[in-house]
């Protein structure tokens, strides 16, 4: 990593992940199961990428209002963010298969949402689940000064309105991955010298980009102009169909890490951290509508991201089976384990600690 990374402490109530370890270990054991995806999660892919791809090939072969044009652009946007929570997400922490070039490709559908392999790797499995909401290491926390996500960020008189104002915001996650955030992110992780992994090199890695991004725009955009499709009709949809999937990725994101319960612990003057990494993770992160199969089947197991941050090379197709024995071990070690009922609560939890964020520092204490 950097010379600037936290330390997390070592002696720190190691019993609580040694313990958890072992018995996670043992149901998969005792149930003869690997801790991969199988045919449930290869039937989803399908599923979701049926859902993403099929009304991209109706709006090329089939002649439409644009209205309709529209309403099907919402649709990929739904199916687009499925595959990035299901198939990309297990794909790329090794969690979809047991072979690894299935992990490869199934991590290198990011390339078909617009974004790209190598920065979500360092920006996800290294600075998110290592230093899970560190502020100045865990980027998720990084909004620039529009949004104050910490009470360590910066306050200017705006924020009293963020949380009316930040769900617009959230729309542009996945449009700023196909137009900035990628080249702005390869450039500041190659300069600090980040990877996950084998390190590439920097040629390879420009230059899968700049292909990449070539392809993306080729086929999201110049292909339906070169069929016919006015270039503003194109330009809308594409629009669309990204915010659609930025919205429901930034909401999901927010909600397991930017709520009232979870803390934004920092190191000491020596880098430390107070507590070991596994129990950091604790009271950084929460669970949301646990019980409801449907926000489970769509969001990838996301709403159980205590389960996938203390495991996140187990696949969330066995998140459901594993809570009970996360939830009673922390118990037993006397440790928080945050979540909320429903998907509603959370949302409502979410944007409370934004107003409260947004609140002037001195009258908010």
């Amino acid at each position: 990593m950097n010379n600037n990374a936290p330390i997390f402490a070592r002696q720190d109530s190691l019993k609580f992940f040694r313990t958890l370890n072992s018995r996670v270990n043992n149901y998969f054991k005792e149930n003869n199961i690997q801790k991969t995806g199988n045919w449930k999660l290869h039937l989803k892919a399908v599923i979701l990428f049926a859902v993403f791809l099929t009304p991209y090939f109706l709006i090329l072969t089939l002649n439409m209002p644009f209205w309709v044009m529209l309403l099907l652009s919402i649709v990929m946007g739904i199916g687009m963010a499925g595959v990035g929570m299901n198939v990309m997400h297990d794909g790329n922490h090794g969690s979809y298969s047991n072979k690894s070039w299935i992990n490869k490709i199934m991590g290198g559908t990011i390339y078909v949402l617009a974004g790209n392999v190598y920065n979500w790797q360092v920006q996800h499995n290294v600075l998110h689940h290592t230093y899970t909401n560190i502020p100045g290491h865990d980027e998720d926390l990084d909004a620039g000064r529009i949004i104050r996500f910490t009470e360590h960020a910066e306050w200017h008189s705006f924020h009293r309105f963020q949380h009316y104002y930040s769900v617009f915001l959230y729309g542009l996650l996945t449009f700023n991955w196909a137009i900035t955030t990628d080249f702005k992110q390869m450039r500041n992780y190659l300069k600090r010298k980040l990877s996950y992994g084998e390190p590439k090199s920097p040629k390879i890695l420009w230059t899968t980009l700049i292909i990449t991004k070539i392809i993306y725009a080729s086929i999201w955009i110049v292909l339906p102009m070169v069929i016919g499709i006015t270039w503003w009709k194109v330009l809308v949809g594409f629009f669309v169909m990204h915010y659609t999937t930025g919205l429901i990725l930034s909401i999901v994101f927010q909600l397991a890490h930017v709520v009232e319960h979870t803390t934004n612990p920092e190191p000491n003057e020596l880098g430390e951290m107070d507590n070991t990494w596994a129990i950091h993770q604790l009271y950084t992160t929460t669970n949301f509508a646990p019980k409801n199969a449907i926000v489970n089947w769509y969001t990838g197991g996301l709403n159980h991201q205590i389960e996938h941050h203390i495991f996140p090379h187990i696949s969330h197709i066995h998140y459901g089976k594993i809570a009970k024995i996360v939830k009673e071990t922390a118990k037993e070690c006397n440790l928080p384990y945050y979540e909320y009922k429903t998907m509603r609560s959370a949302i409502v939890a979410h944007f409370k600690h934004l107003r409260d964020l947004g609140m002037k520092p001195e009258l908010s204490v």
